[in-house]
């Protein structure tokens, strides 16, 4: 009756124990950890990188709608011996002639029209835009998977740390008691070994554990985008939200699925390429213009000493390629391939989501019901636990039958863990699939 005392007193201490390291360490929870990877994860931070710079190339500044103004300038000088003979027969010669002229325009061309090729290529660099924005939102999603896979990895293990503990600590009270009666000649040298060797294999299960639970704190560094001391502890309860229908999931997914919506622009962006290459066949307009000053200064032998000339000049020109040699043909063929190819990928990008879809959500099912069992086989492997308990302390059952339910009770809890948070990851990743996992709240 001591023993017994003694060893649900140790249990007992065990969860106190546990409990105030966990209340003594701060909780990092499921949304401050969302918050900090968003600020600060590599990867979302090239995504908006490449949103900015395709921002840049859709500005009014890239698609030549906008004039182009140039501002000109130069001065000349020119020293030369000169032998001029006129029609009268006389000559002049002069060493070291000086010619010096100077020269500065401003100048302003600008496209009138140029086959409308400038306003779909403005509508192309649009819709990339548009493009890198859902890029940025895959990125973004996926690093939600990465990071709560890695978050109820760290749970999972935390729960798992917790458990191999207790039993570790349960296992070293038996040993103690074991020993304790061998001094005595009540048990065997048998029973003696046996439990030494759980005891050594329950330490070498927490080590291998509370490694692992280390490592994965570590990963989580990286996803988050900062190093995290590792005396933090996470949120592991977890809460299934109630999922709509298949039929409802496909739906969504149809409409709201981050691939789909990109391959829709890709669609959309060979679409307006053709046209950019069609604006080829059509005549370009083009408005120049001009305002410069040149002045010069001439030798004695130039018929004017010097000059100096202003003007204003203004001119539009027109021209047609009528025949480039089929370069533009090839072109425009070559974009409606790539059209048909864009809406090829599309159809298997649907067929693959449906099929993808369809597995998750009877895998999520399944999972559901598993649950289910294993908290049923949790509390029966408990009940058994606990009744063994008893038996063993008046000897109605052996050490290998006590440990034979403890480590059930510990392999039923270790399932019930590991279940738990892949159905919340199969869960998330239906989330995903359907376009809903970035208005979930955490």
């Amino acid at each position: 009756m001591r023993m017994m005392n003694y060893i649900k007193l140790a249990i007992s201490l065990v969860f106190v124990s546990l409990s105030f390291a966990v209340n003594a360490q701060r909780i990092l929870t499921k949304k401050e950890a969302i918050q900090i990877t968003l600020e600060n994860n590599y990867g979302i931070k090239v995504a908006e990188n490449n949103i900015e710079i395709a921002k840049n190339n859709s500005s009014i500044y890239n698609t030549g709608y906008l004039p182009s103004i140039s501002a000109n300038g130069g001065a000349n000088y020119d020293i030369s011996n000169q032998e001029i003979e006129r029609q009268d027969g006389t000559i002049t010669e002069i060493t070291g002639a000086e010619t010096k002229s100077y020269n500065a325009s401003l100048d302003l061309n600008y496209t009138i029209f140029d086959g409308l090729g400038r306003k779909y290529n403005y509508k192309l660099l649009k819709e990339n835009y548009n493009l890198s924005e859902l890029q940025a939102r895959e990125t973004i999603e996926n690093t939600y998977l990465q990071l709560f896979t890695v978050y109820f990895q760290i749970a999972r293990l935390s729960k798992n740390t917790n458990n191999l503990k207790e039993t570790l600590a349960i296992s070293k009270l038996r040993l103690e008691r074991i020993q304790y009666q061998n001094d005595y000649g009540q048990s065997s040298k048998l029973e003696l070994l046996n439990a030494e060797v759980d005891v050594n294999n329950d330490s070498i299960n927490y080590i291998n554990t509370r490694q692992q639970y280390i490592n994965s704190k570590r990963d989580l560094n990286i996803i988050l985008g900062i190093q995290l001391e590792e005396n933090y502890e996470v949120e592991t309860e977890v809460d299934f939200l109630t999922l709509l229908s298949y039929e409802e999931l496909l739906s969504m997914s149809l409409e709201s699925n981050v691939v789909l919506k990109q391959q829709e622009k890709n669609i959309l962006m060979s679409e307006y390429n053709i046209r950019v290459n069609k604006g080829n066949y059509l005549p370009r307009v083009g408005l120049s213009s001009s305002y410069g000053w040149n002045e010069s200064d001439n030798p004695s032998t130039s018929f004017f000493a010097g000059s100096t000339i202003t003007g204003f000049r203004a001119g539009l020109n027109v021209s047609w390629n009528l025949f480039d040699g089929g370069s533009t043909k090839t072109r425009v063929s070559n974009a409606k391939i790539a059209l048909d190819n864009q809406e090829i990928v599309k159809q298997q990008q649907v067929e693959t989501l449906e099929n993808l879809l369809k597995n998750t959500s009877e895998e999520y099912t399944n999972k559901l019901f598993i649950l289910q069992a294993q908290e049923k086989n949790v509390t029966t492997n408990q009940n058994n636990f606990d009744r063994s308990v008893e038996k063993y302390k008046l000897g109605q059952i052996n050490s290998i039958d006590f440990r034979l339910a403890q480590v059930n009770l510990l392999n039923s809890q270790t399932d019930l863990t590991n279940t738990m948070y892949e159905t919340k990851l199969i869960e998330l990743k239906l989330l995903q699939l359907s376009g809903q996992i970035l208005n979930v709240e955490f």
